[in-house]
Parts: C-alpha cells; sequence; structure tokens
C-alpha cells in the first residue's frame, strides 16, 4: 500500500489528555501550541482554523463557512453553532433564470454568499474561549506574514486556478515571483496577516464594516450589501442526534446534510453485517444503508425557516427504508445530484475534557475564485447550493442560507465524550464517515486502522453512472460479490486524497488518541 509521501513533521497518531488533528501539520501545531499556552479546545480549535486559513486556502479561510459542535464535561448533549452565511440583498432567482440559466455558476457573484466564519469565531471566542482572540490568533499571522512552505495540495491548486487567480489583488501573496508555488516553496500572505490582525483587535466589526467589507461588496458587483454583511450571521442550534451503536451521534440540523450519516449508520446496524470490513456483506450493507438515504437529499435539505419541519432522524421513517434494503441485491433508488467541495475539518479535545468538533469550507476547491480586494482572501462559492427550480424550499433568494454539505460529528456515551469525527469531501463526507463510524465501532479497528481500509464512494450523481468507486486494495472476492449483487464496481487506482482527509479523536477516561488521515501528505495529529 503506497500512501503519500509524509511531509516533515506530519505525524499521524498522537495520544493524551489533550490531542488535535487537523488537515496540515502547522493547523495542528497551532492548536497544540495554545493548549500548552493554557487555552481550552475551543481557543486551540480557531487557532488551527485560522491557521488553515492561512496555509490552506484551498480547502478554507475566513471568506466562507464555519459549523461547530462543543462538548463540556458532565453535559448530556453538546452546543451546536450554525456560522453560515446568507444570500445577499441581490441574490435574486428570477435574474438568473431570465439569462437562460439552470444552476448557479460557481464563479459568479451570485455564488458569494455572506462568509460565516468570523463570526462563527466570535461566537466561539464570546461563549467559550479563555484567551483573548488576538493571542489565539497569532499563530496564523505569524504565518501569514513570516511565509510558510507551500504543501503539495496548495502548489496543485494555485496552478489550477492561476488564470482565475493571479490576476486578482486577493491573491498577490500566493503567486510569488508571478508563478504559482512549487512544493517546499516560501510563500507570504502579508495582506491576510493585517486583516486577521484587525480581526484579532477589533473583532467581527473589522471584517464585516469598514474597508473589508467594501472591499467584499465591490468583489460581489453589489449582490453583497452592507446590511447583509452587519447582519450577525452566527446562531446557536440544536444539535440534532441518535442512537447508534451503543453511542449518541450528534450532528447540525439543516441547513447541513449531517444527519445522512447518522441515518445510514443506524440502518446499516440493523442490517447486522458480519464484523469484517472487507467481507462483501459489510460493504454491501454500509453501501446501501447510505444509498437508502442520500438520494432525497437535496429536496430535504434546505434554511429550515423556508422548508418543511421533517424529522429526518425519526426512526419510523428510517424503518421504512430499511424494510426496502436488500441483504444480498442493490435496490434502485431516484437519483441525486451532488457536487464536490473544499473543506478543512479538525477535532480538539483538551486536558480539561472539552472536545470540539469544528469544520469549515471555501466549498468547490479554492470557492469561487473571486478575491476580496486587497483583504488578502478568497469568497467562498456556497450560494451554488441552492437552486434555481422556482418553489422549490432550497431556491436562491435574499436572507437565505442554502444547502451546506459540511457535516460534523460529536459522539457521546451518557455525559461522557467518546468520539470526534469529521471529513472535508462535501457529498462524499457522509459516506466517508459512515465508513470510519462502522470500522471502529461495528468492527473494533482503532483510528489508524481504520484510516487504512480501502474506502468506497458512490457515484449516481453523475448522469448515467450507477457505479461504486473503491480504492484498489479492497479484497477483489469482495469486489466480484458486489458486482454479482448488481453494484457496477470500479477502481479508483489510486488512495483517494478527495475522500478525506478524516480527522478523529477517540476518548477513553482521561486519555484521548488521535489520529490524523495518511491520504493527505500535510494531515498530522498531535498530544500535550
Amino acid at each position: 500500500m503506497n500512501l503519500p509521501l509524509r511531509l516533515d513533521g506530519a505525524t499521524l497518531d498522537a495520544s493524551g489528555p489533550g490531542v488535535a488533528v487537523t488537515p496540515h501539520y502547522l493547523a495542528t501545531d497551532a492548536a497544540i501550541a495554545v493548549l500548552a499556552g493554557g487555552g481550552n479546545a475551543v481557543d486551540a480549535a480557531i487557532a488551527a482554523n485560522a491557521t488553515l486559513g492561512v496555509v490552506a486556502p484551498e480547502t478554507c479561510g475566513i471568506g466562507g463557512d464555519l459549523f461547530a459542535l462543543v462538548h463540556t464535561p458532565g453535559d448530556a448533549a453538546p452546543t451546536a453553532l450554525n456560522a453560515s452565511g446568507r444570500a445577499g440583498q441581490g441574490a435574486m432567482a428570477a435574474a438568473l433564470r431570465d439569462q437562460g440559466m439552470a444552476e448557479i455558476p460557481i464563479d459568479s457573484s451570485f455564488a458569494v454568499t455572506v462568509p460565516g466564519c468570523v463570526d462563527g469565531w466570535a461566537a466561539l471566542s464570546s461563549r467559550y474561549g479563555s484567551m483573548p482572540l488576538a493571542a489565539v490568533l497569532t499563530p496564523a499571522i505569524n504565518h501569514a506574514r513570516d511565509g510558510f512552505a507551500a504543501s503539495p495540495e496548495l502548489s496543485h491548486a494555485l496552478l489550477r486556478y492561476a488564470a482565475a487567480l493571479q490576476p486578482q489583488q486577493a491573491a498577490d501573496g500566493l503567486y510569488p515571483n508571478g508563478e504559482a508555488p512549487q512544493v517546499g516553496a516560501e510563500v507570504h500572505r502579508p495582506q491576510l496577516a493585517e486583516t486577521m490582525a484587525g480581526i484579532g483587535r477589533h473583532g467581527r466589526t473589522f471584517f464585516y464594516t469598514g474597508d473589508v467589507a467594501d472591499a467584499i461588496i465591490a468583489a460581489t458587483d453589489g449582490t453583497l450589501a452592507a446590511s447583509d454583511l452587519q447582519r450577525n450571521q452566527a446562531e446557536w442550534v440544536n444539535p440534532i442526534s441518535l442512537e447508534v451503536m451503543g453511542w449518541t451521534g450528534w450532528t447540525i440540523p439543516p441547513n447541513s446534510q449531517g444527519y445522512l450519516m447518522l441515518a445510514a449508520a443506524w440502518l446499516f446496524e440493523r442490517l447486522n453485517p458480519p464484523r469484517d470490513p472487507q467481507h462483501p456483506d459489510y460493504v454491501h450493507a454500509a453501501v446501501e444503508a447510505y444509498r437508502a438515504v442520500a438520494w432525497e437529499r437535496d429536496d430535504m435539505v434546505a434554511d429550515p425557516t423556508h422548508s418543511p419541519r421533517v424529522d429526518l432522524l425519526d426512526t419510523a421513517r428510517l424503518e421504512a427504508r430499511l424494510a426496502q434494503v436488500s441483504p444480498t441485491r442493490r435496490t434502485d433508488w431516484p437519483v441525486s445530484r451532488p457536487a464536490p467541495g473544499g473543506t478543512a475539518y479538525l477535532a480538539v479535545r483538551d486536558s480539561d475534557g472539552m472536545g470540539v468538533s469544528l469544520i469549515q469550507s471555501n466549498f468547490h476547491g479554492i470557492g469561487s475564485r473571486i478575491g476580496a480586494g486587497n483583504a488578502g482572501f478568497l469568497l467562498h462559492d456556497r450560494g451554488s447550493g441552492f437552486t434555481l427550480q422556482p418553489g422549490h424550499p432550497n431556491e436562491l433568494a435574499p436572507g437565505k442560507r442554502p444547502l451546506h454539505t459540511l457535516a460534523p460529528t460529536l459522539w457521546t456515551e451518557g455525559d461522557q465524550l467518546r468520539m470526534l469525527l469529521g471529513t472535508r469531501g462535501g457529498d462524499f463526507q457522509p459516506q466517508t464517515l459512515l465508513q470510519m463510524l462502522s470500522h471502529t465501532r461495528w468492527a473494533g479497528l482503532n483510528g489508524r486502522q481504520a484510516h487504512l481500509q480501502p474506502r468506497w464512494a458512490t457515484l449516481e450523481w453523475r448522469e448515467n453512472d450507477h457505479s461504486v468507486a473503491v480504492e484498489p486494495h479492497l479484497d477483489a472476492g469482495t469486489v466480484d460479490q458486489l458486482r454479482s449483487r448488481g453494484h457496477e464496481v470500479r477502481s479508483t487506482g489510486q488512495w483517494m486524497a478527495g475522500w478525506g482527509p478524516v480527522s478523529i479523536i477517540t476518548i477513553d477516561g482521561e486519555n484521548a488518541v488521535g489520529a490524523a488521515d495518511p491520504r493527505v501528505a500535510a494531515t498530522a495529529a498531535r498530544s500535550t
């Protein structure tokens, strides 16, 4: 099994009272430094997220959205934060339909909703933080000012998007000497450093008013207005949950797609396959459990203030799906239309037992390809998650939140935190998390062992493609058995970085164990 080479310092496993796992070793280092300096898990998570926005803008940044789950010792349930932004006053579906468009272009101003990340930081820091926000952001600011080495993913993304990004002032630091950086080349982002320093000193007002806000408004051709940015995007919401495999799984309610993972895991458990991750019955059960719920997502997930109130985790509802799943044959379901995304997920647990499951994103890779003037950051394209279908709950309209692929999870047993689990991967997120949960809870593997199991992904969102793609080290006999059950199986021919990286921390008593996903070279787990 030839996995990607590790970058210097990017360790995959860590255990101790405090642990952080993120997609980039510099972000993990930032989290651990904050913990060592007296900060708690929320402080460390913000520090890691801010650093990721500097060193991995191909996944996330302050121009995107954020969701988080926070568990404090002794609490029966975590708190949940929805910091996803709303569409601006100029976001009119009819205007795009009149231009003959059937969907929202990802590189148009209509795809840019208000970035919720900074409001998310402010809300988390205000409620739980133990350090000033300026101190928490210091590692990220230092990396932006002093420079950092380009990862393989960043180098590839900047080369791929050079034509769109290079002419923009916001991307100046990303192209040293006018070219996309080679792997390991030093990158500086002084504009972003100044913006983040301002956020540290003045909080949300520095970002959502004044020069930064003006830059966002100008970049979106007025689709976003000053009043849109002044409205706080962060909202504490009630998490949703389901009892699965002896634990309670928690996630963010719609407009997040998080329910899919919990629903599929509930179905998988009741299909009761053997506990061998490469047994054909096990893989078939996982694939079919996910397919049984995933097909309806686009009709069910929208801004809850504009959609029917349906209990998506109602067990009677899931029982009806279970009755249609065959243990020996592939079931036909209606076709859905997912879309891939660029995202960063991180997990932190501190020595006092607080745990944070946080996910933040630009959406399609590096986002909309639109930069915010000279503020040094790129804007996401979460608005492309809307539909232009008239009357649909997720139809583009001012003030609405779009369907979101971000799906962090947190797992408890009674009032005890047991696991933090999440991944990037757009619409692949719930099925990837289902596999990691089943490998750890059903098959009894540890985090490292679960990462090394071959992953699969359904591809029914592609026109006339009903196949299941699998990483090449899935047992050949299992592949044959899946085909005999009606699955169109094809090998990816490589380890799939886009089916991750998954970050996982498991907790047993006072000790936490973190495992980073080896599919991406920069991922790292560290402990205090």
